[in-house]
């Protein structure tokens, strides 16, 4: 199914068609989404590679198989539609960052969308400025190796004509207290072509950047009044765009690169102009490029964090959770120690929504959340497992341990006066234990502990339970 309007292209792949009403009355009320649905993993195969999609949701765990071997490169939202513990691991091993949980909300989803689209973003940015790093790098390893200042220049054109999509791209030098004429030194068409006159009357653009030290851009030379004297000339040439950065050497203008672009439908980007006057200045300007490896490993930083983070909470998510659990549970395995794990969550949350709202509701979540983290040791593993439930892993923690921290942590929350509601707020937890209970992989200790947290809230709530599946003892 095809619906076709502007904005955001969003591709849907199902098999069950689970999903389809939810997406079809979310979509037709946005206008700035249009989307595609489709079933058949052939068809997912082609519209991949012709049609350049901004994003894909695929349903869980049903549709994630014919996905999980293709190179995706646009973000990708899972819908887990039913069998939640299949779909999350169909998540996890898809490598997917984004996913909801049957019943499916319009807020969560458009929340997810925002975010996904934001995180291409920051990861096409960071590439720009990953790439842009590496070409001063580059230049300043040229700068300081040769001694031919020509295959300098000429490289430095070169680099930027390959970076920046422009018909023009020169150095221009400026004689010592030179006020009429300047001199192309070196252009990207070809290294022998040097000393080409220019006379700075016909160039306003240049005389402004000289005079201010500043870089002058014109975005439309055809409207521009600082190009008014000089439009006749450039109009039977083409010319939409032009850049003009000042090389300075102590506080001196020594030259210019001059950038020029017949594009009419793209202007000289911030991103461009912040290349071009870090290539102007390459020579003598190792500040900014500590500064901008600095910033680099900031966002890669700020990057990775957010990989492994709940939009919402703030804590771990299942996705970092299962990660660290095949970790920790093969260390236990291995050592014989023992690992534990409690499965919590707010008890009658859903009143909490039809009270007082979902968005006080998604406040109490992350105050929840934070509540216990603050409260957990640095080597337990805290994540939000999916709505209002929450999973916490003890390593190294025998059962009577895991007991002594749930029942601390249950009294914590019954204390704490959550912001925006005036009840008090109670908690139901599970609790299952290697090499305690019948526990065999990791996904066991997971069930075992979703199983004793049911049985806590059938048994009325406010209460831990735990699992009563005991390891039967072998004969010697």
């Amino acid at each position: 199914m095809m619906n076709e309007r502007g904005g955001i292209k969003v591709l849907v792949y199902e098999k069950t068609d689970s999903g389809k009403n939810f997406l079809e009355k979310f979509f037709k009320k946005r206008v700035d989404y249009s989307y595609h649905i489709i079933h058949d993993r052939k068809d997912l195969k082609e519209a991949l590679s012709d049609d350049p999609y901004d994003l894909l949701i695929v349903e869980s765990p049903h549709a994630t198989g014919d996905i999980r071997n293709l190179k995706l490169d646009i973000p990708t939202i899972a819908l887990i539609t039913d069998d939640l513990p299949k779909g999350l691991r169909e998540v996890v091993k898809c490598n997917i960052d984004c996913y909801l949980l049957a019943p499916f909300h319009e807020k969560d989803l458009e929340i997810k969308l925002k975010t996904a689209i934001e995180r291409k973003s920051w990861f096409r940015s960071l590439y720009n400025e990953k790439r842009d790093l590496e070409a001063i790098i580059e230049l300043s390893y040229l700068v300081s190796s040769t001694l031919d200042p020509k295959e300098v220049l000429y490289f430095v054109v070169k680099k930027l004509s390959e970076m920046i999509e422009v018909t023009r791209c020169s150095i221009i030098s400026i004689g010592f207290g030179e006020k009429r004429y300047a001199y192309v030194v070196s252009t990207f068409e070809s290294p022998g072509i040097t000393n080409i006159k220019l006379d700075l009357r016909k160039y306003p653009e240049i005389r402004k950047a000289l005079q201010s030290k500043q870089p002058v851009i014109i975005q439309d030379a055809l409207s521009d009044p600082l190009m008014k004297s000089v439009r006749d000339q450039i109009v039977p040439l083409g010319i939409r765009s032009i850049a003009v950065i000042p090389i300075i050497h102590r506080d001196e203008v020594i030259g210019t690169l001059f950038l020029r672009t017949s594009r009419s439908k793209s202007i000289f980007t911030e991103r461009e102009v912040k290349l071009c006057s870090a290539v102007a200045n390459v020579s003598a300007n190792a500040l900014y490029n500590a500064f901008l490896f600095e910033r680099l490993e900031n966002e890669k930083a700020r990057l990775e964090k957010l990989a492994i983070t709940d939009y919402l909470t703030g804590v771990y998510n299942i996705r970092y959770f299962y990660h660290r659990l095949e970790e920790e549970f093969s260390r236990a395995e291995r050592y014989g120690y023992p690992i534990s794990c409690i499965m919590l969550d707010i008890d009658h949350f859903k009143k909490i929504n039809d009270t007082y709202g979902h968005r006080v509701g998604d406040k109490v979540l992350r105050e929840f959340a934070q509540l216990i983290r603050r409260h957990t040791r640095k080597s337990d593993v805290f994540a939000r497992y999916g709505g209002e439930e929450f999973i916490l892993l003890l390593p190294q923690t025998p059962l009577d341990g895991a007991e002594k921290e749930a029942q601390r942590l249950r009294s914590y929350i019954k204390k704490h006066p959550f912001k925006g509601i005036n009840k008090k707020i109670t908690s139901s937890m599970g609790i299952a234990c290697w090499p305690i209970h019948e526990i065999n992989t990791s996904d066991d200790l997971i069930t075992l502990a979703d199983h004793a947290l049911f049985r806590a809230k059938t048994k009325g709530r406010d209460r831990i339970v735990v699992s009563s599946k005991k390891r039967k003892k072998t004969a010697n």
